[in-house]
């Protein structure tokens, strides 16, 4: 049995974005799903769905709709503030640090042999429910939560389902009958949530935050159906999945893996356009590992480091289903709660043609890399490597070279730490967004200082973490 405690999608994209399900509007208008965040919260058998949505079209009804494996209750479904998914994206972000070298002549004093790598540091239902028999389509459940009516579905066969919901005057694009009919065949259900536009508020340019819904379930499986999604694709679409489980890191078990590389130094302008290094650097790594879902991070959930934000605390992990899943009434403390939990954070990016199947996960050994360690005395982890515990991330960094006078007959230089006393440090740069970011592949030449060896892209400079002096 796999025992996953929480697994989190965070979707971008330029024009549309990657989702669990599909945008139906009313009124023959088309919309995109802009941008979704989901969180999947699983231990045993059991499965809690957090989502946040934005969207971006005419201020009218509409309704997602998502693939679900039994019949959900009123009291399966609730609302969340949306502050969570901002911070579980920062936390496993592509990060950006500035180190400064520290004064070769600098003695440093004994110290205590410290273990940072396994530490912790720190509206109407009705309307929708009255004619489905005659499609082989049944309200199984109808109930409303804060701006949310919402249906579960269950249909005979696709094409019924399609003409249900084209009877209910939702614009199905072309295609969904063909998507619908495997879900359909597994005996799966629709969640349809229907949003009243009047409950919410839309911004000048047609975008309209809603209210992060979650729900939970019972299924022996753990997968992620993202194939609806594509209904709603234009161009390419991000896919990014954050998986925190007990001891364990996750990847995809139905198409290739691969790690981004990563301890990369760039160049000091790299400070304002790390997001067009990072999609460079990722469109590189995945033309190198054709259909691959790319492991961003995998590192102990208790602690971070460089930190872009502080780590899930307790509260996170209630507001995300620890209050509804079975182990928590025998927790100890809230301490034990989150001690051994590993947060994965995998990316995929697909198009309509290179996606025919949802992502199914398996368990995946260790790695490290990524960090401010020297792998063999004088390189930084470029890669990844195997090892007894999760220490993997993408990390990128500005370096300045010691530039006063070197005042000792022996200095040791390639030593860094943070800025002199007369600047201000600033926090790790986290790449957020990078869907709506203009791609340029040569961005990687031209901000990278060190080289990428797997990529066979040669740095401007130097190697990673040891810039050239002038003699």
């Amino acid at each position: 049995m796999i025992r996953i405690l929480i697994a989190a999608l965070t979707v971008c994209a330029g024009s549309a974005h990657a989702f669990c399900g599909f945008y139906v509007a009313g009124g023959g208008a088309e919309l995109f799903n802009n941008a979704t965040q989901v969180v999947l919260m699983r231990e045993g058998t059991r499965t809690v769905l957090s989502m946040q949505n934005n969207y971006q079209g005419p201020p009218e009804d509409f309704a997602m709709v998502i693939p679900v494996p039994v019949v959900l209750k009123k009291e399966n479904v609730k609302t969340l503030k949306k502050e969570i998914f901002t911070r579980i994206d920062a936390l496993a972000a592509p990060r950006l640090v500035e180190y400064w070298e520290i004064d070769p002549c600098y003695v440093e004093p004994p110290r205590r042999m410290l273990s940072m790598a396994k530490g912790g540091s720190g509206g109407d239902t009705k309307a929708l429910g009255t004619l489905g028999g005659s499609f082989g389509v049944k309200v199984e459940a109808q109930f409303s939560v804060g701006e949310y009516d919402i249906v579960v579905l269950s249909a005979k066969d696709a094409l019924g389902l399609e003409s249900w919901l084209k009877q209910e005057k939702y614009k199905i694009p072309e295609g969904a009958e063909r998507l619908f009919r495997p879900y359909i065949q597994q005996g799966m259900k629709f969640f349809v949530a229907k949003v009243n536009a009047k409950k919410v508020t839309f911004e000048k340019n047609g975008m309209a935050a809603l209210s992060p819904l979650r729900f939970h379930y019972d299924s022996e499986k753990f997968e992620l159906p993202v194939r609806l999604g594509l209904i709603n694709a234009k161009e390419k679409q991000d896919l990014i999945i954050h998986v925190l489980a007990k001891n364990q890191r996750y990847e995809v078990a139905n198409f290739p893996n691969a790690t981004i590389p990563t301890n990369i130094d760039l160049v000091p302008s790299a400070k304002s356009e790390f997001p067009f290094f990072y999609v460079s650097l990722f469109d590189r790594t995945l033309k190198a590992n054709p259909g691959a879902v790319i492991t961003e991070y995998a590192w102990q959930a208790s602690s971070c480091d460089p930190c872009p934000t502080s780590p899930l605390s307790e509260a996170d992990f209630q507001t995300l289903g620890a209050d509804v899943v079975p182990s928590q009434g025998k927790v100890a403390d809230a301490y034990d709660a989150r001690q051994g939990y590993v947060l994965t954070r995998l990316h995929a990016r697909y198009d309509k043609s290179s996606l025919g199947e949802d992502l199914v996960f398996r368990a995946a050994k260790p790695i490290v890399g990524g960090r401010e360690w020297l792998s063999d005395g004088s390189k930084l982890e470029q890669g990844s490597r195997a090892d007894s515990y999760n220490n993997f991330q993408a990390r990128y960094a500005i370096r300045y070279p010691w530039t006063a006078e070197v005042k000792c007959q022996n200095p040791v230089y390639g030593r860094w730490g943070g800025p002199p006393s007369d600047q201000a440090r600033s926090a790790p740069k986290a790449a957020q967004g990078t869907a709506f970011v203009e791609r340029d592949p040569a961005k990687v030449e031209k901000l990278a200082e060190s080289s990428i060896a797997e990529l066979q892209v040669k740095g401007l400079k130097s190697e990673a973490g040891k810039p050239l002096r002038k003699k």
